[in-house]
C-alpha cells in the first residue's frame, strides 16, 4: 500500500473539490468544452509533471494555459519555437553592463510557473536539450551560477502532428521526460457551434483612436478563483490518495507486457509506471474519490503510455498502430483503451 501520510480528511477533500470546480468552472467561462484537457492540464499541475499537447493550430491550446494561469493566480510565458531558437533566449544569459563593466544575468523566461512551449518541434535539438534538462532537473545553470526554478513549475508543450516541414522530432529519451502526452480532437458539433455563437458575441475595444475586435483572450478575468495556497493543498491531497497494492501490481504488470510485445521494439521505462500512480491519485481526487480505480489506469494509459513505445518496423510496415498494441494490453485487464 502507498500511503505515506495520513490519510486525507472529509474537511479537506472538500476544501480541494471546491477549488477543483471553481478552476474548472472559471476554464469554462471562455474555453468550450476540452474537459478532458483541463482535466489533463490539472494532473500535471497536481503531480509536478509536464504535458505535450499533440494538435492541429486553432484548438485553444494556448488559450487554455492562459486562462490556467489566471485561475490560480501563477505567473505564465510563452515561448514560440522556431529554427533560429537559441537555449539563452529559453534560460537567459550573462550580458555585459557596460556602466559598472561587469556581467549581469538577464533570466529568461523559463522563469515562471507555467511555460508554453509553443511547437515544441520546430526548435533544434539542442534548444530542446536545454530546455528538457531543466524541465528534470528544475534548476538552470547561467554562466557560472545555478538557479531554482520557481515553485511550482511546469512546462506544456505543443506540436502539430501533421505538418513536418522544418522540424526536429523529439528522440525517446526526452520524450519519457513528460508524464502526459495528450492528444487533442476537433470539438463535437455542439461545442464548435457553441465556440461560433461566443465568438460571434465579442464586441469592439476601443483604442487611442480606433478600436479592435476583442478575441478570447481578451474577455479573460484577471482575478483569480484560487491562490497558490490551495494549489499547494491540492498538490497534498493528491499525495494522500490511497492506492492498493493490488493497483501497484496492475501497473508494474502493465509496463512490463509492453516490452514483451511481440509488434514493440522499445517498451516503456519505469517512469511510465511512475507517472500512472501519480496521475491516477490526481484523477481519482478530481473525480471525487480518495481512492484509485482500475478505471483511472484505463482512463490514463494512452497519454502515459503510448509515446514511450516504440514500434517494429515489421510491425509498422503491417500497420499495426501503437494504439492498437495499447488495446491488446488493456484488454488482458477486462478493460479498453478508453479515454476521460
Amino acid at each position: 500500500m502507498l500511503q505515506a501520510h495520513a490519510p486525507l480528511s472529509h474537511e479537506d477533500f472538500q476544501k480541494t473539490e471546491a477549488f477543483i470546480q471553481a478552476v474548472r468552472a472559471r476554464v469554462g467561462t471562455v474555453v468550450v468544452g476540452q474537459d478532458v484537457v483541463v482535466e489533463r492540464l490539472l494532473i500535471a499541475l497536481f503531480t509536478g509533471g509536464h504535458l505535450l499537447l499533440q494538435g492541429v493550430p486553432g484548438l485553444a491550446k494556448t488559450l487554455l494555459v492562459s486562462v490556467l494561469s489566471k485561475s490560480i493566480d501563477l505567473d505564465f510565458a510563452r515561448v514560440q519555437f522556431t529554427i533560429d531558437l537559441l537555449p539563452s533566449d529559453i534560460i537567459g544569459a550573462e550580458i555585459l553592463d557596460q556602466r559598472s563593466n561587469e556581467f549581469r544575468v538577464r533570466k529568461g523566461p523559463i522563469f515562471t510557473n507555467l511555460l508554453l512551449a509553443d511547437e515544441i518541434n520546430r526548435a533544434a535539438p539542442k534548444v530542446q536539450s536545454a530546455l528538457l534538462e531543466a524541465m528534470q532537473e528544475r534548476k538552470v545553470t547561467i554562466g557560472s551560477t545555478t538557479f531554482r526554478l520557481p515553485a511550482p513549475f511546469l512546462v506544456i508543450a505543443t506540436q502539430n502532428p501533421i505538418e513536418q516541414a522544418g522540424t526536429f522530432e523529439l528522440p525517446e529519451a526526452q520524450l519519457d521526460r513528460f508524464m502526459l502526452v495528450h492528444r487533442l480532437d476537433y470539438p463535437e458539433r455542439d461545442e464548435e457551434r457553441e465556440i461560433l455563437v461566443r465568438n460571434a458575441a465579442l464586441g469592439i475595444q476601443r483604442q487611442d483612436k480606433g478600436a479592435l475586435v476583442q478575441t478570447e483572450f481578451d474577455v479573460l478575468k484577471q482575478e483569480p478563483v484560487g491562490s497558490s495556497a490551495e494549489l499547494v493543498a491540492a498538490m497534498e491531497a493528491v499525495h494522500r490518495v490511497h492506492v492498493s497494492e493490488t493497483f501497484v501490481e496492475h501497473v508494474v504488470d502493465l509496463v512490463a507486457r509492453s516490452r514483451k510485445h511481440p509488434a514493440v521494439a522499445l517498451g516503456c521505462s519505469p517512469r511510465a509506471g511512475i507517472s500512472l500512480v501519480k496521475a491516477s491519485r490526481a484523477r481519482a481526487l478530481m473525480h471525487g474519490r480518495a481512492y484509485v480505480i482500475p478505471e483511472d489506469l484505463f482512463a490514463l494509459a494512452e497519454d502515459v503510455m503510448l509515446h514511450r513505445m516504440r514500434l517494429r518496423y515489421e510491425s509498422i510496415a503491417e500497420g499495426v498502430t501503437g494504439r492498437d498494441v495499447l488495446a491488446d494490453l488493456l484488454r488482458d485487464f477486462g478493460g479498453g483503451a478508453s479515454r476521460g
